[in-house]
């Protein structure tokens, strides 16, 4: 008998274009969330020289080593958010997607609703219905060429029992980055209706076009608010470390470290050690790195220059809008892959906003390879426009 749980929580789309896409080298790789942009050196050197040590292959601490806390919290101070206590408000986990179902089942009971956006990561929206909570969709919209908030869908999408807001940004998949008329709305719904901030922070610092950071919880009322997640997988390309924190104010920690010793349990300590010597180094190599994905962002707009695409201001990512051009997400995905073009659709990654686009990931491909992009899109919509 299959449990009820899983109802309306699909599968994860992005590894099935992955298998078909399988190892083709003339395949432009857009699918998925990766980059081939190094770590930083110093962070590889600690993290090879702590496989070694007896203590780093240790269950303990099971809510992370101390040093790393400390870490965490210096970082998100130095970037203008409030100054946290590592030891007695973080908590460290196995990655960001651990760090979010701890938070949700700290938050939420069975029933209670968590407002997000749409389009919003999947991986944030079905960790809502894991833990039997319900999403409330606040679209973003398409104003003078850039993704904005729809703050009047913000508020419409509270009722009485909403508890949590759940955002990330810069946000992935659209590449949408708050303003302050934004986070300042974001801000007084929560103190206004007594709510929870849960904000994932994992592609704050991959910011373009001379982009700040913004940390929300420096706001007005929003340091106890605000429950944060971070990891090194984006900022400092560390994607297979599979480390993360969540930064839990006042007693809330105490309920975030039970989920997690239940949950993820602890992360390996080799993996704690380099993300602690990333987070302290003077230079973790963001700025570079910013610098060369902004230069594919800038190339994939080129090559897609005439369609409907939104240009975003962080992350990794972008939207092609198919369904004004009368096209099905899936279907355009398909036809992406019969001509060298992995992409994923975005059905499933919100509601109507979402479900009408495809998304291209430009973190993984270099600006030469990109080049290739525009013909083979345009020859796929061609024949994606054949079939209907």
């Amino acid at each position: 008998m299959r449990v009820s749980r899983l109802d309306g929580i699909p599968g994860f789309t992005i590894d099935r274009v992955a298998a078909a896409a399988g190892d083709d080298p003339e395949t432009l790789r857009m699918e998925n969330l990766d980059t081939d942009l190094s770590p930083p050196a110093a962070a590889m050197e600690a993290t090879r020289a702590a496989i070694g040590q007896d203590e780093a292959n240790s269950w303990l601490p099971f809510t992370g080593r101390d040093d790393l806390k400390e870490a965490v919290a210096a970082y998100i101070e130095r970037r203008g958010g409030p100054r946290y206590d590592g030891r007695r408000e973080i908590v460290i986990t196995s990655g960001e997607g651990d760090a979010m179902l701890d938070a949700l089942f700290c938050l939420t009971d069975p029933g209670d609703e968590v407002i997000l956006t749409d389009p919003t990561y999947a991986g944030m929206l079905n960790r809502v219905r894991l833990v039997g909570a319900v999403p409330r969709l606040a679209g973003l919209v398409v104003v003078d060429g850039a993704w904005r908030l729809d703050l009047a869908a913000l508020r419409a999408a509270a009722t009485d029992r909403t508890r949590v807001v759940f955002v990330n940004n810069a946000s992935f998949p659209t590449g949408w980055v708050a303003s302050d008329a934004e986070w300042e709305e974001i801000a007084a719904l929560c103190r206004e209706r007594d709510l929870r901030l849960l904000y994932w922070g994992g592609f704050e610092g991959v910011l373009y076009d001379g982009r700040a950071v913004r940390h929300p919880a420096s706001l007005a009322g929003m340091r106890d608010r605000t429950i944060t997640i971070g990891a090194p997988s984006f900022e400092q390309r560390m994607i297979a470390w599979r480390v993360g924190w969540v930064v839990a104010p006042g007693d809330l920690v105490n309920d975030v470290s039970r989920v997690q010793i239940y949950n993820g349990l602890v992360p390996s300590g080799f993996a704690q050690v380099g993300t602690r010597v990333a987070l302290q180094a003077r230079d973790d190599g963001l700025a570079e790195a910013n610098v060369e994905w902004q230069r594919r962002r800038d190339e994939t707009l080129r090559q897609l220059v005439g369609l409907p695409v939104v240009r975003p201001a962080g992350a990794w990512s972008l939207l092609l809008d198919v369904a004004s051009l009368g096209l099905d997400c899936a279907d355009v995905s398909t036809r992406l892959l019969e001509h060298h073009v992995a992409a994923t659709p975005m059905r499933g990654w919100g509601g109507e906003v979402a479900d009408r686009h495809v998304r291209f990931v430009f973190s993984n491909e270099p600006v030469e390879r990109l080049a290739l992009l525009g013909d083979r899109v345009r020859a796929a919509l061609a024949a994606a426009g054949r079939t209907t």
